[in-house]
């Protein structure tokens, strides 16, 4: 673990509000950058890194001080961004309604050097469909590659944040890029 991040874990056990406070400001952003990339929502994002650091805090006893404190952090935003979108998903199936307000951000955006309409919309197909094809990969499979390819963890990484051996963290990040590779060939294939 950090060196600094343990003295902090120690002070914030033993009551000291301002050291865990300090944890917050210091691993904050990495998680908001998970969460978003998770649920493809700023709202969700921002409540499952409210929630992260509230399940933290409450089970911060329980951290083995052997662990890195920011893989451990890492672990509980994934599965809270995986309960907040399982929840969705419920509430989703529950409405009978299939309008699509719009309200849905959009995780991955290409750059653009000439926003021509054409390109525009052709970005928002893509944008459309890798937020579709998110959607279809396992827990697992969207946890290992958001981790790997937006967060650039390296395989050992992911795999002590999905509590998997790295053979399985490296097999979900592959079946992931396929089935997107699978999902997105059309998109590829149109714009040659």
């Amino acid at each position: 673990m950090d060196s600094t991040d343990a003295s902090f874990v120690a002070k914030a056990r033993s009551g000291d509000a301002d050291a865990f406070r300090v944890l917050v400001e210091r691993h904050s952003r990495a998680l908001f950058r998970v969460a978003f990339r998770m649920t493809g929502n700023q709202q969700d994002a921002e409540d499952v890194v409210q929630e992260s650091f509230l399940r933290a805090f409450k089970q911060l006893a329980k951290f083995d001080e052997r662990a890195s404190f920011g893989t451990w952090l890492y672990r509980i935003a994934a599965n809270c961004s995986l309960d907040m979108m399982r929840a969705r998903k419920r509430r989703s199936e529950h409405v009978t309604s299939g309008t699509d307000d719009g309200a849905e951000e959009v995780v991955l955006s290409l750059p653009s050097l000439d926003p021509t309409p054409e390109r525009m919309a052709l970005s928002g197909e893509v944008r459309q469909r890798v937020l579709e094809a998110m959607d279809d990969l396992s827990a697992t499979e969207r946890t290992a590659f958001v981790l790997r390819h937006f967060e650039g963890m390296c395989i050992e990484e992911v795999s002590r944040v999905l509590e998997c051996q790295p053979g399985a963290a490296k097999h979900s990040v592959f079946r992931a890029v396929q089935k997107l590779r699978r999902s997105l060939e059309p998109l590829v294939s149109a714009a040659r």
